[in-house]
């Protein structure tokens, strides 16, 4: 492991990495030092990695288990556990979420190659959604403590059907293909660090026992926090780059400021486990199977 060099971004989230070679396997001390930093830093960037799919993928799996590319939306040709997240796809995923909480057990990390980088805009925001609890004033605290959300794939748009157009209507209709609803805590408490996080993000679209509308309003208060600037990493892409962030303890949004220029990026997640509140309680299904994409641990 000698020469490792983690150098931080920002003082709650973010740190580079040096002198590993993501190319070749990871000895088990290195692999453990990344998983460390990435329990410490949140989200970790490594410069010129050289890598392929099989590359990503075999990086990822000391993380853990992969899942496939997505629930419901297509992988890359010959490689069923990588996404194609692509401009020509359908832009940026321009909403703050973590990825995949619609499902019972989301990705406990992600990992984004860049392939294809505009020649300005294009950047990942991600953001540190312990910190934003350790934010919260106290009485509002104790009431996200106790709060559960549910989270679906199949939700309101900002964008009405008819304003989209062919295309973008037929990626809408495959993303909802099969309808996901599954309810999370609020507070998120990290299975190996301890820390509480907010969970909630773009797929969380009600508090349980609370209406639509008051649901709205209280969800915004608490996102208000995950995104203050002192909680984000503001990640610039050059090619060849890999970020990994933990999925449990970040929400994160692409930018779309780069004109349509192509972009694309790929993704390989890593399996999880399913969330526990404050009071130890697991999150539940309500609707949809998902375990193709991912199993659940007995």
């Amino acid at each position: 492991m000698s020469g490792i060099e983690i150098r931080k971004v920002t003082a709650n989230i973010g740190a580079h990495v040096f002198g590993v070679d993501l190319s070749k396997p990871l000895d088990e001390e290195t692999a453990t030092a990344l998983r460390d930093a990435l329990n410490a830093h949140k989200a970790l960037v490594f410069n010129e990695v050289n890598l392929d799919d099989e590359g990503q993928q075999a990086f990822a799996r000391h993380f853990g288990e992969l899942t496939t590319a997505h629930p419901t939306v297509s992988a890359v040709d010959g490689a069923p556990n990588v996404l194609p997240v692509d401009s020509e796809g359908g832009r940026a995923a321009n909403n703050w979420h973590t990825d995949v909480t619609f499902v019972l057990n989301p990705p406990q990390a992600s990992t984004l190659r860049s392939l294809t980088i505009p020649p300005y805009g294009g950047e990942t925001l991600i953001a540190d959604s312990a910190a934003a609890y350790r934010d919260l004033p106290q009485p509002l605290r104790r009431l996200a403590d106790d709060l559960w959300a549910e989270h679906t794939n199949d939700y309101d748009y900002a964008v009405p059907e008819e304003s989209l157009d062919e295309d973008q209507v037929a990626r809408r209709a495959q993303f909802t293909s099969i309808k996901y609803r599954t309810v999370h805590p609020v507070v998120r408490v990290h299975p190996l660090t301890g820390e509480r996080g907010l969970f909630i993000g773009g797929f969380a679209q009600r508090i349980v026992g609370l209406s639509r509308g008051e649901s709205r309003k209280l969800l915004d208060i608490l996102q208000s926090y995950v995104t203050r600037p002192e909680n984000l990493l503001r990640h610039r892409w050059s090619e060849n780059q890999l970020v990994l962030f933990d999925n449990r303890i970040t929400q994160h949004y692409a930018v779309d400021n780069y004109d349509g220029l192509p972009r694309r990026l790929h993704r390989v997640t890593v399996a999880g486990d399913v969330p526990v509140g404050v009071e130890g309680k697991e999150s539940y299904s309500i609707e949809g199977d998902a375990s193709h994409y991912t199993a659940v641990a007995a």
